[in-house]
């Protein structure tokens, strides 16, 4: 009996869906979704601004302030704050709707664990990995207390939101999945790969100057043209 292979699905809670939408719809990422090796889904915590029942009594009806996510912060500070119920509804939703498989909780902080080609690793096991996007001053840490989340910081710096983050944890860890990549050689930590590439013409001429490929990779000696990778990998 053929085992077949379980899709990744990602499920991305964030404010701003469409700052993911033309990255995550283009080239590689788009094939694998279109080949079934991943998916993609959004969840807007505005669209969880309201309980059902609270939902129910405005007769499915949500003005633009009960929309509203965020709030001052406690303790006084500049900016705004998520709060903690529309993003709690919002990661409950996703759960509700993935009994199946393991789940992995992703939230995004500076203070959280280096992301790593390791790390990528370690999660592409995961059926159903949930990446929560936070905005302005970050989002009311009560969350993080309702649900099991590993904190990842994709870079010693902070940046405006979580989607950007979401996008290279998405990334690093789809080209890991079988079948994502067309040759798994092109993997690149996984063989022998120098910083430096060429492609042809041999030889280009810009501004009166003539750029040539290293010669060592035009002898078709595999050996010395690995060793040759090794050494610029070193090098960098």
């Amino acid at each position: 009996m053929i085992k077949t292979q379980q899709m990744t699905t990602f499920h991305i809670v964030t404010l701003f869906p469409e700052s993911l939408e033309s990255y995550l719809q283009a080239s590689i990422l788009k094939r694998a979704q279109a080949d079934g090796k991943i998916a993609v889904k959004y969840y807007n915590p505005r669209d969880f601004a309201m309980s059902v029942e609270e939902l129910a009594k405005a007769d499915g009806r949500m003005t633009y302030a009960e929309r509203r996510v965020d709030d001052r912060p406690y303790g006084g500070g500049p900016g705004m704050v998520m709060e903690a119920l529309p993003v709690m509804r919002a990661v409950e939703a996703v759960l509700k709707g993935t009994k199946k498989g393991k789940s992995k909780i992703i939230f995004f902080s500076p203070s959280g664990e280096q992301f790593s080609n390791a790390v990528a690793d370690k999660f592409k096991k995961y059926t159903n990995i949930i990446l929560v996007c936070g905005r302005y001053e970050g989002i009311d840490a009560r969350v993080k207390k309702a649900f099991p989340m590993v904190d990842i910081s994709v870079g010693p710096y902070v940046l405006t939101g979580g989607e950007l983050p979401a996008m290279i944890v998405i990334d690093a860890i789809s080209r890991r999945i079988k079948g994502v990549l067309g040759d798994e050689l092109s993997v690149e930590e996984s063989r022998v790969a120098s910083p430096d590439v060429y492609t042809r013409p041999e030889t280009i001429e810009f501004k009166g100057k003539k750029y040539r490929v290293p010669k060592i990779l035009l002898s078709g000696h595999h050996a010395k043209m690995d060793e040759w990778k090794k050494t610029r990998k070193i090098a960098k």
